[in-house]
């Protein structure tokens, strides 16, 4: 089954770990319990082959499966699983338009879009309807069980050659802000402040402890307090936020 999601990947992945690029947000963690997942593809055969490749893995427990992303809010909020694997273009409903109420069912889970579509319009959507990770289907086998155990531990992932697009809309959305500037979000704390600026800059909660010389649970509160203010869903929109509102300068 090591070819089931086609070709390795492209020379570009070879600048990051793993073939993915991953954002670290709560700076990794160990599990008592499998990572239970629920895999959504409106193919059967690939859900067969996804089932199969992470049966191998002994930390990794498929409880569910969907063919659409209708089925996958109903199986969600029956098993509540801690990773939705979902493709982004199904009948019925979609992953992305899914994505929305799979996070309202099961607020816990965390939502993978594993996919053939690298449009960016569809990224950008993936992640305001609060996706952590957008994979494209061409990764190897092994990747998949890599990401899973990533974003469960609080990372985000992204292919390499999706992270290249969003770093594009990044800089578009600074440029925007001139032209038309927003509501004033919540305030922040000088250093709530600081914490985002460390995020933006990819810091994981470990190295942004040792930056201000404070504990990583106080960290993961500061990056809580922060996504619930700014009314975010994820640390990438918070770099997405940083960037726009030019905290973080993008030279």
């Amino acid at each position: 089954m090591a070819d089931t999601f086609g070709p390795m990947r492209s020379e570009e992945a070879d600048d990051t770990d793993d073939g993915v690029l991953g954002r670290c947000l709560d700076g990794g963690s160990s599990r008592d319990e499998p990572i239970r997942v629920l895999v959504v593809d409106d193919h059967a055969l690939f859900r067969r082959g996804l089932e199969i490749v992470l049966a191998a893995e002994e930390d990794i427990q498929v409880v569910g499966e969907a063919g659409d992303g209708a089925e996958a809010v109903d199986k969600a909020a029956d098993l509540l699983p801690d990773i939705v694997l979902m493709d982004v273009r199904m009948p019925r409903r979609g992953g992305i338009e899914a994505c929305t109420s799979i996070k309202e069912v099961a607020p816990s889970a965390k939502i993978i879009m594993l996919t053939i579509s690298d449009e960016e319009a569809d990224l950008y959507d993936a992640i305001k309807a609060g996706a952590t990770g957008y994979l494209l289907k061409e990764i190897s086998t092994d990747e998949v069980a890599t990401a899973i155990r990533a974003v469960a531990d609080g990372q985000s992932q992204i292919s390499p050659s999706m992270a290249s697009k969003l770093l594009t809309e990044f800089k578009s959305m600074i440029q925007r802000t001139d032209e038309r500037r927003l509501v004033p979000a919540p305030r922040l704390t000088d250093r709530e402040l600081e914490v985002l600026k460390l995020v933006a800059t990819g810091m994981n909660n470990r190295d942004i402890a040792k930056e201000l010389f404070i504990s990583e649970n106080t960290v993961k509160n500061h990056v809580r307090n922060i996504l619930e203010k700014l009314q975010l869903h994820s640390r990438m929109e918070a770099v997405v936020y940083a960037m726009r509102e030019k905290i973080l300068e993008i030279r």
